[in-house]
């Protein structure tokens, strides 16, 4: 299976911290299991903690949910609130009663806990016990976002896992890693499609998981939706990432390509709907010059290059918008937070003012990221190849109008060994990147 060291670490790190830890991602990314599996064989091999002081329990189990049956019999186990079936958390708590006997410490990892009633009560209720260490996933859209530390008072630590990065996906396989790549950036890094034997059965996987639970996911929280719209804008997302777009361009495709009219603020409202059930991420420009945010346009990267493809039926596509989304990825795996960088910079242009002098304007170049963490920031620019003297300096112009002294690196899809470019830049493959965590210290 594959490994997930870098949330175990992280997990192990918030151990007894008197919060309640919130696994995020998007839905088939592996949250249950790096809660269920990974997690809690740690503390059984390496903690010894006795297997009795670990309760795990999953709200869409049903054998799980029967447990509670004996409890105040009088009462469903299962109820209905707001058109939804839920978990009677009475008899919830009087089980968890009943399990934690002694005052040593429990482990409760809990899953889909959404589909408890009145969760958030409940939850920081368990808090109150000092021997109770909480941990827990879930699916709802409300949930995982944003809003998780304000759900729990302040008492929520989240830790959102994003699907397999390149290291983990080759730790479940037996690829080397040129041939590991290709599939990667066909398939992405959902556990459940790279499983599958086959790219026949992974491009299927893929598909079904994108209409089944995503898309589902989607219709269920808003059933009123155009359910053609909603996939047409997708769709049509898909086709555009590392594109400044905004809800206004979308709409003047919708117009010309399917010749229906969809207001943007539709579409703005589709495309927040994706962000909320982790589909995809809006990142905002940032002029690196004038240090501010530019809120339109902006661009769209995926969470899972796979299901980006599943999208668009697994056509053929630009190979570079991939890669750029994979290290878009990448960078927030390690931590950073990431920005698009706009960098302003005078071009002569084939007029002159009535002195005769050249006139100049102002143009924008685009630095692929920004990528902050900390006190480090680090100017990333991704491309397939370098291999004309117009292609390098169509990638290092950006970089070389950037006044600070901030770290740039370059990172291209066929490049052999690293090194220090004549100006200052780092120079790596995209396999030096994906395979080495430090590698942008280099």
């Amino acid at each position: 299976m594959f490994q997930r060291d870098v949330y175990l670490k992280e997990l192990i790190n918030k151990k007894q911290n008197h919060l309640v830890k919130v696994i995020t991602g998007i839905r088939r990314c592996g949250k249950s299991y790096l809660l269920n599996e990974i997690f809690y064989n740690y503390l059984i091999e390496k903690e010894n903690v006795p297997n009795d002081h670990i309760i795990k329990f999953a709200f869409d189990n049903d054998e799980d949910i029967a447990l509670l049956d004996k409890y105040l019999s009088d009462q469903p186990t299962v109820i209905e609130k707001n058109n939804q079936k839920i978990v009677n958390s009475r008899k919830f708590l009087l089980y968890i009663k009943d399990l934690a006997l002694d005052n040593e410490q429990y482990y409760l990892l809990l899953d889909e806990i959404q589909n408890l009633d009145d969760f958030v009560r409940v939850l920081n209720g368990l808090l109150r016990h000092e021997n109770y260490d909480v941990y827990v996933t879930g699916s709802n859209s409300k949930f995982l976002s944003s809003e998780v530390d304000t759900e729990f008072g302040g008492r929520g630590d989240r830790i959102h896992l994003l699907p397999l990065t390149f290291t983990e996906f080759l730790t479940g396989t037996n690829l080397d890693e040129y041939t590991g790549l290709k599939v990667y950036e066909r398939y992405g890094g959902i556990p459940l499609v790279q499983l599958q034997k086959n790219d026949f059965g992974k491009a299927k996987q893929a598909t079904s998981i994108l209409n089944e639970t995503y898309i589902k996911d989607v219709k269920d929280r808003h059933p009123n939706v155009n359910v053609n719209n909603l996939n047409d804008t997708l769709n049509v997302v898909a086709s555009m990432i590392s594109t400044s777009i905004n809800p206004s361009k979308i709409e003047r495709t919708f117009k010309s390509v399917y010749n229906i009219d969809v207001t943007n603020d539709t579409i703005g409202n589709y495309i927040l709907w994706f962000e909320e059930a982790y589909l995809l991420n809006k990142t905002l420009r940032y002029n690196v010059k004038g240090r501010h945010y530019i809120g339109t346009p902006y661009k769209i990267y995926f969470e899972d290059v796979g299901i980006r493809n599943a999208a668009l039926n697994f056509r053929e596509v630009d190979e570079t918008d991939i890669i750029e989304n994979i290290v878009y990825n990448e960078l927030r795996y390690r931590g950073f937070n990431v920005d698009v960088g706009i960098v302003t910079i005078k071009k002569k242009t084939d007029r002159k003012d009535k002195n005769g002098n050249w006139i100049y304007t102002d143009v924008d170049t685009e630095c692929d990221f920004v990528a902050n963490k900390g006190d480090k920031t680090y100017y990333v620019q991704v491309a397939l190849t370098i291999d004309t003297l117009e292609k390098k300096d169509q990638e290092y112009e950006s970089l070389r109008n950037i006044p600070d002294s901030f770290k740039k690196v370059i990172i291209v899809k066929n490049e052999g060994l690293h090194y220090r470019t004549s100006e200052g830049f780092l120079r790596l493959s995209l396999l030096d990147f994906l395979t080495n965590i430090d590698s942008l210290d280099w």
